[in-house]
């Protein structure tokens, strides 16, 4: 009984389609999990299926490339979703005229405060050079992330660790810090979210407001490119 299992597991092994599959049945089930409980922040969908999906690996001894195979085509979606995210945008673009320079300036400032406060936090905590210039990038999208992470002699492995952990955090604990702060307007809200998370804390900010996920995307994007401006001035400034 246990062979003809094991021959079928590593037929199915070496199909692509099984993992495709294997994800987004994992989500969807983390998904209704999630939405049963209430939605509490450590039962962050995303989160929980990054754990599920490592663990299955793990198990299966199967190699992440072998995974790839099959997960490629939600990275490849991941490309025309995020330009969907423009239109909740384009209909909120009176909202968007009326908060255009605030958010500029929010934006900097973030971007700013991301940088300083994760190098500086690392170097009280004693970590190397390379490090510290591998965390320096950790709230912007992961491709751009490990691209300025490798121009400024950081670590990109690293780096796309960091990054998805930022994302985790800020998806799992956004809304409940703005409540905090009792940050009611959706349009500042989403923007927070996805300047301190990039894709993950934009995806979280859609699920709870449509305004406050275009908003996200908006920041997600513009970050990218204010810390590729900011990070090499601001190392040097810091010392690094």
């Amino acid at each position: 009984m246990g062979e003809p299992i094991i021959e079928i597991w590593v037929y199915l092994a070496q199909t692509p389609l099984l993992w495709l599959v294997t994800t987004i049945g994992v989500y969807q089930v983390a998904q209704a999990l999630s939405r049963r409980v209430g939605a509490p922040p450590l039962l962050n969908p995303v989160l929980l299926t990054i754990v599920a999906l490592v663990s299955l690996l793990l198990l299966t001894d199967t190699s992440y490339d072998v995974y790839f195979d099959g997960a490629q085509f939600i990275h490849f979606l991941l490309g025309p979703a995020t330009v969907a995210l423009a239109m909740p945008l384009y209909q909120a673009e009176r909202k968007l005229r009326q908060v255009l320079l605030p958010g500029l300036g929010a934006l900097v400032v973030g971007a700013a405060t991301g940088i300083i406060a994760a190098v500086l936090i690392g170097t009280l905590v004693g970590l190397d050079e390379p490090v510290l210039r591998s965390l320096a990038p950790k709230s912007i999208t992961t491709p751009i992330a490990m691209g300025v992470a490798e121009a400024i002699g950081g670590l990109p492995s690293l780096t796309a660790v960091l990054v998805i952990l930022t994302g985790m955090v800020g998806a799992m604990v956004g809304r409940e810090v703005l409540d905090l702060l009792r940050c009611r307007d959706q349009s500042i809200r989403g923007f927070a979210m996805g300047l301190a998370s990039h894709g993950l804390g934009t995806a979280r900010a859609l699920q709870l407001d449509r305004e406050a996920g275009a908003f996200a995307g908006l920041a997600m994007g513009l970050n990218g490119a204010m810390t590729a401006m900011l990070v090499p001035p601001l190392l040097r400034w810091l010392g690094l």
